[in-house]
């Protein structure tokens, strides 16, 4: 049983998010967690705690989650959670993982711009978690990834057969190109990355990442997924 974490704020590409995980189940019995993190509000009174959780939606929000409780609905494998989290940490953000059996967390382009501090944490807690990410990328949705380039982080003790076997094994993705890491030379990669994605036809990016120590900045790293704009999926070293 695959299951698939979106932490969300119901903004339309949702549905895309959602698309996408009953995609990667491949019709095996799938759980997508629909995740919206807030800050825990800041109250002494139990009722006015409580007033202050309930979850008020705007019409269109509302009609993002209906449109995603209906593709659930007529996918016989799958089946949807709403979890609203108050408050988020380290170990609350590894608990929920761990009692979701969470396998991939899927984060929406709209996602990754929000300014909220809360919603800017869930990402940099994502890192940390022994999980594969998948960042969608900011242009049209496509139904299915095939062709994948492999970003080989220098620091990385692992060979690309390696990683292509784990792909067979989890996900539907072959590797048809690779090139090392280009963080600190961009610019001087990017006619060669663009030449190598258009020649092979590559729709998904992959790279590796190891467990770092968070600091909760609020000024984001601009990454590769930010760069070029196409789908990445990030898997931890460990599981690969």
């Amino acid at each position: 049983m695959k299951n698939f974490l979106i932490p969300t704020t119901l903004e339309e590409d949702t549905i895309i998010a959602v698309k996408s995980a009953i995609n990667q189940a491949k019709n095996t019995n799938c759980e997508i967690i629909l995740m919206m993190v807030s800050d825990a509000p800041d109250s002494f009174s139990a009722s006015q705690f409580l007033r202050e959780m309930r979850v008020s939606l705007t019409p269109n929000q509302e009609l993002v989650l209906e449109t995603c409780r209906y593709m659930i609905e007529h996918t016989a494998n799958c089946k949807i959670k709403i979890h609203n989290q108050y408050g988020l940490s380290s170990p609350i953000f590894k608990g929920i993982i761990e009692t979701f059996d969470v396998k991939l967390i899927i984060l929406t382009h709209s996602y990754k711009q929000e300014s909220k501090r809360i919603h800017q944490n869930v990402m940099q807690l994502a890192v940390n978690q022994k999980c594969s990410i998948l960042h969608l990328g900011n242009e049209q949705f496509k139904e299915d990834f095939n062709k994948a380039l492999y970003i080989e982080n220098g620091n990385a003790n692992m060979h690309v057969k390696d990683v292509q076997q784990y792909l067979s094994a989890n996900f539907s993705f072959e590797i048809v190109s690779q090139t090392s890491n280009f963080d600190d030379n961009y610019e001087e990669f990017a006619p060669y990355l663009s030449e190598a994605i258009s020649k092979y036809n590559i729709d998904l990016l992959v790279e590796t990442r190891k467990g770092e120590k968070i600091k909760f900045k609020k000024n984001k790293k601009e990454n590769i997924n930010d760069r070029l704009g196409l789908p990445v999926l990030s898997l931890y070293e460990e599981l690969a």
